[in-house]
């Protein structure tokens, strides 16, 4: 399991909206010189995502708006997700080149180009078919483990 700490920002009776932090670990990376990742980190500082988490164990009633939490997502689910969008569209480019190549005469080259690009348009529309098919399966979404801290409540006025 994957945790994660963060803020919640709003309550829904199915679920939570929590903003996370998205850090780095490019300090400890040995490939922190030649890694995008660490470069976008850089370049645009503390970014903050906002991730719909399911409520867990301690349940959406034991939540408020500015209460730090700690989410979860099992490992698996980011190393196939990341399967799915990355290799799932080179792997489609690839077979679109090859297979636009092999099956029809001409210029070779030009048609390897259409091919890949019509690859990878399909392989852009498979992961966009399979982000839309499982958004709402709770086997890819995070998980409420624990609630830290209790937010501020704001007082009304007297």
């Amino acid at each position: 399991m994957l945790i994660e700490s963060g803020r919640v920002v709003a309550v829904e009776d199915s679920g939570l909206w929590v903003e996370t932090l998205r850090k780095s670990t490019c300090g400890s990376c040995a490939a922190q010189a030649g890694c995008g990742h660490g470069l976008l980190n850089r370049i645009g500082g503390d970014r903050r995502g906002l991730v719909r988490v399911l409520p867990g164990e301690p349940g959406v009633a034991a939540c408020r708006i500015d209460d730090e939490v700690l989410i979860s997502i099992p490992e698996e689910v980011v190393l196939r997700g990341s399967f799915i969008a990355y290799l799932l569209p080179l792997l489609c480019l690839l077979g679109g080149a090859l297979a636009a190549s092999a099956l029809l005469p001409g210029s070779e080259d030009l048609l390897a180009a259409l091919g890949g690009a019509a690859g990878l348009g399909l392989g852009f529309a498979l992961v966009r078919w399979h982000g839309h098919r499982h958004r709402s399966d709770p086997q890819f979404q995070p998980v409420l483990v624990k609630v830290l801290s209790r937010g501020v409540v704001p007082h009304a006025p007297a």
